[in-house]
This record gives structure tokens, sequence and C-alpha cells, in this order.
């Protein structure tokens, strides 16, 4: 991974770090979610995320893992051992968007933008210059919130670099002021005074911990899945999602890119990775781009109000109880963002003086040492233990 101009800084795997992320571009009537299982029920919650609905629509996985190194100058990874060729050139399919990752820990940012620039049937958002006032059908023509908008700053961006190779459209995001600021905003403020900037950067090593994000995303033109690294030459196919003409099995949730039919088949290509680890472990990370709930709340009180519901209706108060409850989660994704971004060193280092005035400073540090040496130890046991 190359770097390119100005650093990023490397963010938190979170839905509230990424919702966030996403609307400081503009982008608005979608979510993240976190995936705790990949069983059929947990893809199906998504597609049925409350009563009433049976649609929603999921518009790609986002999977973070540790990346494997296989050691060795010029050979393949181990994530990439097994896997499918990625396509070049003639081959990659027509209206896929895919850029290659040149720029430094850019990879949580750049799957982002790789689901949300395949998003089927999203709406672009211009600047309304060309045609004096705008387009309407781009400002306000979201379905009533059911469609992906992307906001001015990626429809600019996704018109800009529509022709662009994949290449280019790397150097492209790395390039983007505004992209680099919306992304580096999430970062910690401590770690830009704990880091020396007349020395060089400490390069990873084979001991570090390496963490990467890939997107898988379905195509409705050929009703594959994609898996969209950066890291790749370019797109790889993981499987298709539409079912023989003909099939008993089919039904408009296996063969739609709306149902969980793509998910199925990107969920094998998530655990063919994980086959590739250790049992013991569990440094991984799913998220699903899905609608925003809100928007389907919003639906079922209008769909009550114009039955004649009144206000102290049981139903209409349990909308309103369950949408009170998806605003205070987004309430608390503003809390947790904001500590993300305050910078606690100031307070750590008082704290320390503090416990040197009082004499306890050497005292604490030793058991502190003690208790590292025991959890290294214990690490070690384990490691050895798995080894066998």
């Amino acid at each position: 991974m190359a770097s390119s101009g100005n650093d990023w800084c490397t963010i938190e795997s979170d839905p509230g770090v990424f919702t966030s992320l996403i609307e400081s571009f503009g982008t608005r009537n979608v979510e993240f979610a976190e995936l705790w299982s990949l069983d059929d029920d947990s893809l199906m919650q998504l597609v049925r995320p409350m009563d009433g609905v049976d649609n929603a629509t999921v518009h790609g996985l986002i999977f973070l893992f540790k990346w494997q190194s296989s050691g060795g100058g010029g050979e393949e990874a181990k994530d990439d051992v097994g896997r499918g060729k990625a396509l070049v050139g003639e081959d990659c399919p027509a209206g896929l968007f895919f850029a290659r990752q040149v720029t430094h820990n850019a990879c949580a940012t750049q799957a982002i933008l790789s689901v949300l620039f395949n998003a089927p049937n999203s709406v672009a958002e211009t600047d309304g210059e060309d045609n004096g006032g705008g387009d309407a059908a781009d400002k306000n023509d979201d379905d009533k919130g059911r469609k992906l908008v992307l906001g001015k700053t990626l429809s600019n961006f996704k018109s800009f670099t529509s022709h662009f190779p994949p290449d280019l459209r790397g150097e492209a995001i790395g390039s983007s002021d505004e992209i680099r600021a919306a992304h580096n905003s999430f970062g910690r403020a401590e770690d830009a005074f704990l880091g020396d900037p007349t020395k060089p950067k400490r390069v990873a090593t084979d001991d570090d911990d390496v963490f990467h994000f890939v997107a898988y995303v379905p195509h409705e033109e050929d009703g594959c899945v994609y898996e969209l690294d950066g890291l790749q030459a370019g797109p790889i196919r993981v499987g298709s999602y539409r079912a023989e003409v003909g099939d008993e099995n089919s039904n408009e949730s296996s063969t739609s890119a709306t149902g969980t039919g793509w998910m199925r088949v990107a969920r094998d290509a998530i655990q063919d990775r994980l086959s590739n680890y250790s049992p013991t472990e569990i440094k991984f990370n799913l998220m699903a781009v899905v609608q925003d709930r809100r928007t389907y709340l919003a639906e079922r009180l209008d769909s009550l109000a114009s039955v004649g519901m009144e206000e102290s209706d049981p139903a209409v108060l349990a909308v309103r109880s369950e949408l009170h409850g998806e605003e205070e989660k987004r309430a608390g994704w503003r809390d947790e963002n904001e500590r993300r971004r305050h910078n606690y060193l100031p307070f750590c280092v008082e704290y320390l003086r503090c416990l040197a005035g009082s004499g306890r400073f050497e005292e604490l540090a030793q058991k502190a040492r003690e208790r590292a040496g025991e959890k290294r130890k214990r690490a070690e046991e384990r490691r050895k233990g798995s080894s066998k």
C-alpha cells in the first residue's frame, strides 16, 4: 500500500463512524448496521428489519479482516490463495465502479465508496449550474427516502471519475481534499501528538496486526456478486445470485439484488476467507450498508394517519417509540464520535504527574509491568497450543 501525498489516518470500524462519515458528504437515506452472524436469519433481518417491511435494500457489505502476508517477496498473500482472478480491461464488467488503492490507510473510505457508487437506483445530486436552478429529479426524487442520495460531493466525484481507469480513480480519492478531511476527522486527536514529524513513520512488520477493508456488492447487469478490494488489480467475481431458469428454488428473494440471494453468495466468499485463519482468531468485523430505518418508521406513521388513527392510539405510540429509539441511537453515535475526536492526552499527562507527586507512580508502574508480562506469557502459551 503506497502513500500518495498527505497522510490518511486509520479510523475505527464502527457503524456510527461510517454513517457519520458519509453523512458529512451529504449522503442520506442510508446507514450502517453491524452483522454478528452470517446465518440465514441474520441476513433475512436485514431485508425484513421490522414488521411490514419485507423488501429493504441492502446496498453492500464491508468486511474488515487481519491482513495475512505471505512473508515472501513477490509471493501471493495468504488471503489471496484460492480466490478468483481479478478482472481487468475488457473483462471488467461495464458499469461497475472499481478503484485501486494507492493511498495508505484509505481502505475504509475506499470500501465505503465502492458500495455507494455501485448502489442501484441511487440519486445523484448536482450543483444545478447547467440548467439554471438544478434538476428537480436529482434533488427531490428519492422515492420518499427509499433511494440512496449520494450528495453533491460524491455525485460530482463519481461523475468526474466515471471514465477514469481504476488506478486514476484511486489517485483521485487520495487527492480529494474533501474526502480526506472527512476521513481524517474521525482520527484520534492524540495520535497527532504522539508521532514525531521529524522521523520517518514506522513501517508495519509481520509481527504487527494490519487490518484491511473490502466491499461486496451485487451487480444487477450480470447478476453477479463482486469483491472490491483496492489492493487487487480489478474486481473479483465471487458468484452469481440468479438461479437458473426453471430452478424450483428460484424466487424473487434469491434472484433480485434487493433480496438475500446475493448476500448468501457474499457470505460464502467471506467464510472462505475466514477458513484461512485460526479458529481462535476473532478480529473481524462485518457491516451492511442498509436503508435508514427512520424511513420505514416515517412511512408507517403516515400510513396509520391516513386511516384515521389518533396520536394516542397504541399502534401510533409504538411506532413513535421505535422512532425515538432510532433518534437516541444516532445521538449516541454523535456522542461517541465526539469522544473519539477529543484529545485525552493532556489529561493523561496530568494524571501521571499527580501519581508521581503522590509517590505511587513506581508502585503502580511495577504492577502494570507484571500484569503485562503475565498477559504475554498466556498469549505465548495459547500460540504454542494452537500450533500443535
